[in-house]
């Protein structure tokens, strides 16, 4: 008993050897490859979704102008949007960019770059008597997986039922066929989709939640988060941003 043991200690400490943390890519290596690799969620217009089979929307225009500043081809990855960070610290993608909202507990798990844009989490029904957070008393609200709004939606107490999906899109459909009385969502998402079925009676309600939104790169990746950090000064102070922003939103949405 003793020498397996002894055996089987003496290969577990040669396997944790073998296993050595990973590495995520440099600036130099990304640039060396010419290519960097970004992982999105690619189902929240209008900042990434799919128009006609190719990724479309603000923050798709952002990573495009960001990768061509750097010199390097932008290689694009819709995943499911909670397992996005996890994605990044096991180096399947070198940046995500895909409306995380920066809170404290997601901050100690990757690096999140300056801020891309501010904006907020509302109400969205078609009941004329849901617009307030205490209007959801009892009510059964349909939110995003892994999303800010799932966070803010488990705090509110009195809700009947939260009902979460793959993609926001899911959830805003939940709300429009009745199977959820509010959708909870960005402001900017609700507005456009608002705007895209007028026939469907979705208002907008209160506020639940502020959010700053960041892209995030692996912690110790400091040279690939300076870059893009300057790249974002850059087209921010020389126009692009407000020419990308007005594109999809008619106005400004940096935090000012």
């Amino acid at each position: 008993m003793k020498k397996n043991s002894l055996f089987l200690i003496t290969v577990s400490l040669m396997g944790s050897l073998l296993v050595a943390p990973t590495q995520a890519k440099t600036l130099e290596d990304i640039q060396a490859s010419g290519k960097i690799v970004i992982g999105t969620d690619g189902t929240f217009p209008p900042f990434q979704y799919f128009d006609k089979g190719q990724l479309s929307g603000f923050e798709i225009d952002i990573g495009n102008e960001v990768a061509k500043r750097l010199g390097v081809t932008p290689e694009w990855k819709p995943m499911s949007f909670d397992s996005l960070l996890a994605g990044l610290n096991q180096d399947r993608w070198d940046i995500v960019i895909a409306s995380f909202t920066v809170t404290p507990e997601r901050a100690k798990s990757v690096h999140f770059t300056s801020p891309l844009y501010c904006t907020g989490g509302v109400i969205v029904s078609k009941k004329p008597n849901i617009k307030t957070i205490s209007d959801l008393d009892g009510k059964t609200v349909a939110v995003q997986t892994g999303s800010i709004f799932f966070q803010k939606a488990s705090d509110i107490p009195g809700i009947k039922q939260i009902r979460n999906f793959a993609s926001d899109s899911d959830a805003r459909n939940a709300m429009v066929s009745g199977r959820a009385d509010a959708w909870l969502s960005d402001k900017f998402v609700a507005k456009l989709a608002i705007a895209s079925q007028p026939d469907q009676g979705m208002k907008i309600g209160d506020f639940v939640t502020k959010a700053t939104v960041a892209s995030a790169t692996k912690n110790g990746n400091n040279e690939l988060s300076s870059a893009y950090d300057k790249i974002l000064a850059d087209i921010q102070s020389d126009g692009t941003y407000e020419k990308i922003s007005k594109k999809w939103f008619d106005e400004d949405i940096r935090c000012m």
